[in-house]
């Protein structure tokens, strides 16, 4: 099989032109992850098809098209466009409301929603029928704020190759932010905490964090 694809966490690899086989290489939520998928394809929201899971393996429908980070990497200009994009997913994903086996993080005093969690622009594929949103470990039930200030301060503590780094990183927030509606700031310490517990953050990542969880809240890139 052919390695397409590295992340932290799975690799992926071309199976034949249609379907590529998602692998965890410690195992992985893998029924579980489909479970969300095809609950929020079921309401139109795009993510891949899966057609077959084991305990460590998905099969998945093959996408055509760069991740949303690799088009920032190359075509920097389009940072606003493509964070409006971001924020946009966003309010379409935060739409449908939680089911009841879907755990719940960052609960809300109302309605939960499902949230995603890790929507930053690597886990976005730019097809020619449009965004598709990928990686769905993480998914659970709450506040839709919580969601949104997950992608900001992922995003705000990460290099972006071919973008200036800190102007990159305030214009993909800012535009972020611009294309949601909903107002993530009462989360974002909240988040940054959250995100410190990853085990593969690099130690520019984890600096950057632990500036957001200490003295006042802040937004990102600032």
């Amino acid at each position: 099989m052919e390695l397409i694809g590295r992340g932290r966490e799975a690799d992926v690899y071309a199976l034949d032109g249609a379907r590529v086989l998602r692998r965890y290489r410690q195992g992985g939520p893998t029924e579980w992850e489909a479970r969300v998928m095809a609950h929020v394809a079921a309401g139109g929201y795009p993510v891949p098809e899966v057609y077959e899971v084991t305990a460590t393996d998905m099969v998945m429908e093959r996408l055509t098209g760069p991740t949303m980070l690799d088009v920032l990497s190359r075509r920097p200009w389009q940072v606003g466009s493509l964070g409006r994009m971001l924020g946009r997913l966003h309010d379409r994903l935060h739409a449908f409301p939680a089911p009841a086996w879907l755990p719940r993080r960052f609960a809300t005093a109302g309605d939960d929603r499902v949230l995603h969690l890790d929507l930053h622009p690597g886990n976005v594929l730019l097809t020619p029928r449009g965004p598709v949103v990928i990686d769905w470990r993480n998914a659970a039930a709450g506040d839709p704020a919580a969601d949104l200030a997950m992608t900001m301060v992922t995003v705000g503590s990460v290099d972006i190759p071919g973008v200036a780094v800190r102007l990159g990183r305030n214009l993909l927030v800012h535009s972020v932010r611009r294309g949601s509606r909903t107002d993530p700031a009462g989360r974002i310490r909240e988040a940054a905490e959250a995100k410190l517990a990853d085990p593969h953050l690099t130690p520019a990542e984890t600096a950057w964090l632990r500036r957001r969880t200490s003295g006042p809240a802040r937004q990102p890139g600032r």
